[in-house]
């Protein structure tokens, strides 16, 4: 089974570094539609199958095109959502950022025990992640068989974590050192029994650089070594 985890296109909280992952969630931005409207030209040759997004209004709107393209529904699935900011929610300071990024590279580095106020900790993130994937893969099977491709339009901390410990290939560390912007994407091959190969890890936006989210403070999708300067 071919798996390729998209990020959502840019939001405004993406441009001012609040920490927005509660639903109903920001919608796009003008930039975030047109990194939208270019994913279906981007992944013609995936053959993709099936489409998923999180239940949050950006996933969403993020896949309506590519799914459109190819006469399939959204099929949106809860276990797909951001990384919970609990108490921290759209707060914006470096004290908040800081904690929630703490958070991300620990689970990334293995101690899932750590967890924010407010917020389940990284077995439970894991939990629902890894019974969305294998939802998903039961499903998209049943219809098209073991080696089909789907796609699954999600978030970026939840992309970077979730690689970080499942990808064998990945590791402890990725996520500090691995960015994911709007639109960037993660292909794997696999399946959850069997695990899963990170093939491909494209950090930037799928539509081509001139669809890149430029001077931003973008959280979720950050690595450790890159400004972030919260607004």
């Amino acid at each position: 089974m071919r798996l390729i985890l998209v990020r959502h296109g840019q939001t405004p909280h993406n441009i001012t570094g609040a920490l927005d992952t509660a639903r109903p969630g920001a919608s796009l931005t003008a930039l975030g539609e047109a990194q939208a409207a270019a994913l279906p030209a981007a992944l013609t040759g995936a053959r993709v199958a099936a489409v998923y997004a999180s239940p949050l209004a950006r996933t969403r709107q993020t896949a309506a095109p590519l799914a459109a393209s190819l006469g399939l529904p959204v099929a949106v699935r809860e276990g797909f959502r951001e990384i919970g900011a609990g108490d921290l929610e759209l707060r914006d300071d470096p004290e908040a950022i800081a904690a929630y990024l703490d958070c991300v590279y620990a689970w990334s580095d293995g101690d899932l025990e750590h967890h924010l106020p407010g917020a389940p900790d990284g077995h439970a993130f894991l939990v629902r992640y890894d019974a969305a994937v294998r939802a998903a893969v039961t499903e998209v099977a049943a219809g098209h068989g073991d080696d089909a491709t789907f796609v699954v339009v999600s978030h970026g901390a939840a992309i970077r974590t979730w690689t970080s410990v499942r990808a064998a290939d990945a590791g402890p560390g990725f996520a500090r050192g691995h960015r994911l912007s709007n639109t960037g994407s993660a292909t794997f091959v696999g399946s959850p029994d069997e695990g899963w190969a990170l093939v491909d890890w494209h950090s930037e936006a799928l539509g081509g650089a001139e669809l890149a989210s430029r001077g931003i403070h973008d959280v979720t999708g950050n690595a450790e070594d890159a400004e972030v300067v919260p607004a």
